[in-house]
């Protein structure tokens, strides 16, 4: 199914959530149709118009966000001033309910990619009564392991990006939770360490998760790359921010998504799957669907990932 046609905001604004933080976000579609809430990836990369077009802007009414540190977000992540303690799993999820209520939303869709799909399952696991369907691609669920394995797993794989990842932390760093340190070189004073490490993650990235070109095209604005590799650094050291041990919550409490039908679609080269994390989740939740798109890795615009997200949206309209 072919993507909807571009659309812009019938509405917008800065939503004050606390703690010196305004977040902004944006309604496109139909005032009065289905609520749905777009959950961008990262955590930090902000949103972007690209899902609004997921949606059939005559049946959805599409209210995306930039989470908090990122987009047009205040206070940026890039500044190093910028608080992150009050930055965490738990504040965002405040966020989103601050911002149903602001809206006057009871329930709506939650549509999520990676970090967001992560945070749209902790969501429903937390505010149940809040969210009519869920809908995920690039499925990731905010474990130790998943970290492990994007941070020094695929160094097998990847092991020339990987020895240049390893050579910006110091010696003594490069054993322990390589996210964690990358996080400690992110908060040093000096802005000349934090360009190095940030853009030695992007890096990276890059190397192991192939990426559209306008998502490269973002790591070479400066106060992107410096914001987004804080906040995933901060996320992906602190264990996600997530209860007890980040190892297995959300699988944990995939029964708390008993009620809530969902689809999840993924790329059949999205290098998370080596750890089976969809097929777990998909198999603890009795009314999930799972999509597998052949040839497709970690990206939501890939050929056949973006079909199945519109199939998806475009059923759950006329519930």
């Amino acid at each position: 199914m072919a993507l909807y046609p571009e659309i812009e905001p019938y509405e917008q604004g800065m939503l004050d959530v606390g703690d010196g933080n305004r977040v902004y976000w944006e309604a496109c579609g139909n005032p009065r149709g289905k609520p749905a809430l777009v959950l961008h990836g990262g955590p930090g990369s902000g949103c972007t118009p690209y899902p609004r077009r997921l949606f059939d802007p005559e049946a959805y009414r599409i209210v995306l966000l930039d989470q908090r540190g990122c987009g047009r977000s205040s206070p940026h992540a890039s500044a190093h001033g910028t608080d992150m303690s009050v930055n965490t799993t738990a504040h965002l999820l405040a966020d989103l309910e601050l911002l149903r209520r602001h809206l006057g939303i009871g329930r709506w869709l939650v549509w999520g990619v990676s970090f967001g799909s992560m945070l749209g399952l902790r969501y429903a696991q937390t505010h149940p009564e809040a969210v009519s369907e869920l809908v995920l691609t690039g499925v990731a669920t905010g474990s130790n392991a998943e970290v492990e394995l994007l941070t020094r797993g695929l160094g097998k794989i990847f092991p020339e990006a990987f020895e240049r990842f390893l050579a910006e932390l110091p010696e003594e760093e490069r054993d322990g939770n390589l996210a964690a340190a990358y996080n400690r070189l992110m908060e040093s004073p000096d802005p000349e360490v934090r360009r190095r490490a940030a853009r030695a993650w992007t890096d990276w990235e890059t190397a192991i998760i192939p990426a559209p070109p306008r998502s490269v095209a973002r790591f070479e604005d400066e106060r992107f790359r410096l914001g987004f590799v804080r906040t995933v650094t901060h996320y992906w050291g602190h264990g996600h921010f997530l209860p007890e041990d980040a190892g297995n919550v959300i699988l944990r409490d995939a029964y708390r998504l008993n009620g809530i039908p969902g689809t999840l679609v993924q790329g059949s080269l999205d290098l998370g799957n080596l750890l089976g994390v969809v097929w777990r989740l998909h198999h603890a939740w009795p009314g999930s669907e799972l999509v597998i798109v052949d040839e497709a890795g970690h990206n939501a615009g890939a050929p056949g990932v973006q079909e199945a997200l519109v199939a998806a949206t475009n059923r759950y309209a006329a519930r």
